[in-house]
């Protein structure tokens, strides 16, 4: 899997699921959701006045998805994390495997 820290527009369905996410000028259509989970920040640093602020977390969702919206073929997909961060409401990729 590798490591991104790029911004992403999400549409999201019913609920705060991903249902869409644009990345590198691609449209993403999410299949599944395969998990679903949230990180805090690193609380245990003390490098300055928001290293340890508790309301750094972000809400993760590791899903499934395919380029466009046509139909999902064999072999065409990849697994992404994305995560929303509640300090400045912004969506990050920041895992994949396409």
């Amino acid at each position: 899997m590798r490591r991104y820290d790029d911004p992403v527009e999400v549409r999201t369905g019913s609920g705060a699921d991903p249902d869409q996410f644009l990345w590198r000028g691609r449209l993403w259509q999410v299949r599944e959701v395969v998990a679903h989970w949230v990180e805090t920040g690193a609380w245990w640093r003390h490098e300055g006045p928001e290293s340890g602020d508790l309301l750094r977390e972000q809400e993760v969702w590791r899903v499934t998805a395919a380029p466009g919206r046509t139909a999902w073929r064999v072999g065409d997909f990849g697994v992404f994390d994305l995560a929303f961060s509640w300090v400045d409401g912004g969506w990050r990729l920041t895992r994949a495997v396409d």
